[in-house]
């Protein structure tokens, strides 16, 4: 008898520390501008932070592009009514992948499908890399490059801290 009721007592421990929650469940595609019809996109990783959530959520793609992910949350914070306020972005794979800035992050939002979470944007990648003269997200760098002869072993001036020199103190 008295080996039931302790039973019985460590199952209703167990059980008080169980909580409920509730999951959000991200479903997406991701796509690819010069890829074969027959590409393998396994392997792929997706990133997803949620701005209520300390931890990020991650997930690898299936053969065919698609992905499957448990939104990250804190329990504590978290209601129904709060706005949902988390990004997926694309993180790499096993070969080298390009994307536009636009184009590897992506808003999430509720849908009325049967999935409750889709990504807003596709999330794009291409597989070769595009001309320099047609990249427009990279930002201009600020430092010039100075023509250093290569005989004399210094690195490219940019690596080089700007230093402007005090002329005339004695």
């Amino acid at each position: 008898m008295a080996v039931r009721l302790v039973a019985v007592l460590l199952f209703a421990l167990a059980l008080s520390g169980v909580q409920l929650s509730s999951c959000h469940v991200l479903k997406g595609k991701l796509a690819c501008l010069d890829c074969s019809s027959r590409y393998d996109f396994s392997g792929i990783k997706v990133l997803v932070k949620c701005d209520n959530a300390k931890r990020l959520a991650t997930s690898t793609t299936k053969s065919d592009g698609s992905f499957e992910v448990e939104l990250p949350s804190d329990s504590s914070s978290r209601t129904s009514t709060t706005p949902l306020n988390c990004l997926a972005k694309i993180a790499g794979g096993s070969s080298q992948l390009y994307a536009s800035k636009k184009n590897m992050v992506s808003k999430i939002v509720k849908t009325q499908d049967s999935s409750p979470y889709a990504i807003s944007t596709p999330l794009v990648f291409s597989t070769t890399s595009p001309p320099l003269g047609k990249i427009k997200d990279i930002g201009s760098s600020k430092t010039v490059d100075l023509p250093l002869p290569r005989e004399w072993g210094l690195a490219p001036s940019s690596y080089y801290p700007p230093f402007i020199p005090i002329i005339g103190i004695p």
